[in-house]
């Protein structure tokens, strides 16, 4: 079952949602869409400044996936989300990073992240997206470099961007906590929310049913 914004929005403020003590946290179209409490609006989920972005940046519609490097759902998804986001050519696709399997996935984001900084996003991304079990933090490390990325250069980089990117992760985390998500992977899709693994004709309906609301 999907859940839309009007669903999200029909708790009302002060009510909140799972994970933020004491917040009303409510996915609006900006701040004034609700009064009290710390809000998140649409905005902060799909065009996060700091997120990078894979398909069409330009894209008309955005996909959220809400994801773990070591979540086997996750990476056996990833190949056919990327390749209709590339066939649609107006999909920009937002991976939000949301390290819940522990110390690797932590390391995994951040030597993600430094390679976004020397502008090598795509490739260790879709290294370890391409992975098919849980992995060791030298297993990460031999993925990427395997891939062409230099670790150690990817986590000096990451280092010098620390604030930018511990932000990111700690909004995608409230932001998932906030909509009440249980696990990975957990799709947004315009604004409706798919919590759990898409097939492709899932997918394409999901991507169809945004395009007209």
């Amino acid at each position: 079952m999907s859940i839309t914004r009007r669903d999200i929005l029909g708790f009302g403020a002060g009510a909140g949602l799972a994970g933020i003590a004491g917040a009303a946290i409510l996915l609006g179209r900006d701040a004034g869409d609700a009064g009290g409490g710390e809000q998140i609006g649409m905005d902060d989920v799909l065009h996060d400044p700091d997120n990078p972005v894979l398909g069409n940046p330009d894209g008309a519609l955005t996909i959220v996936e809400y994801f773990d490097y070591q979540c086997p759902y996750c990476k056996m998804g990833h190949p056919m989300l990327t390749r209709v986001a590339e066939q649609d050519g107006d999909i920009r696709l937002v991976m939000k990073d949301w390290p819940i399997f522990g110390a690797p996935s932590v390391l995994a984001s951040q030597l993600v992240f430094g390679a976004a900084s020397t502008g090598s996003y795509e490739p260790a991304h879709t290294a370890l997206m391409a992975t098919q079990a849980k992995l060791s933090e030298d297993q990460i490390r031999q993925v990427l470099a395997d891939a062409g990325i230099d670790t150690e250069k990817s986590l000096d980089a990451y280092r010098g961007e620390r604030d930018k990117w511990d932000g990111l992760l700690a909004r995608n985390s409230a932001q998932a906590a906030a909509l009440g998500l249980q696990g990975t992977p957990a799709f947004i899709i315009g604004t409706t929310i798919y919590p759990g693994a898409l097939d492709e004709t899932r997918l394409r309906r999901a991507i169809d049913q945004a395009r007209r609301a």
